[in-house]
């Protein structure tokens, strides 16, 4: 299964939807959807910065990672950044590919 980092922003309304239900009712709530999808959350941290919540999930697909995000987006209450995440054999693999490509103006 893919691995992905899954970064989330609250509106305000979020955020009144957060202390009602508590972070341990948001960690459900993601674990619950994830699984439903084949799925599974491996982690989750609030943050202040950027994200307010940042997680790892384990999703079967790009399609169902995307399909995840925009069912949390389309709420309202929710701004999420959905990011793949490679391991160190995928990324070594990707460097031993022979692309073809030339830069800008070389």
């Amino acid at each position: 299964m893919a691995k992905y980092l899954i970064m989330g922003s609250y509106t305000h309304e979020g955020i009144r939807g957060l202390a009602k239900d508590k972070a341990s009712g948001r960690q459900k709530a993601v674990t619950q959807a994830l699984a439903a999808l084949g799925g599974k959350l491996e982690c989750v941290y609030w943050a202040f910065g950027e994200g307010d919540v940042i997680g790892i999930g384990e999703l079967p697909d790009n399609v169902t990672a995307a399909a995840m995000s925009l069912a949390a987006s389309s709420s309202g209450l929710i701004r999420i950044k959905t990011i793949p995440l490679l391991t160190v054999e995928e990324m070594d693999h990707c460097l031993g590919k022979q692309v073809g490509y030339r830069g800008p103006g070389a």
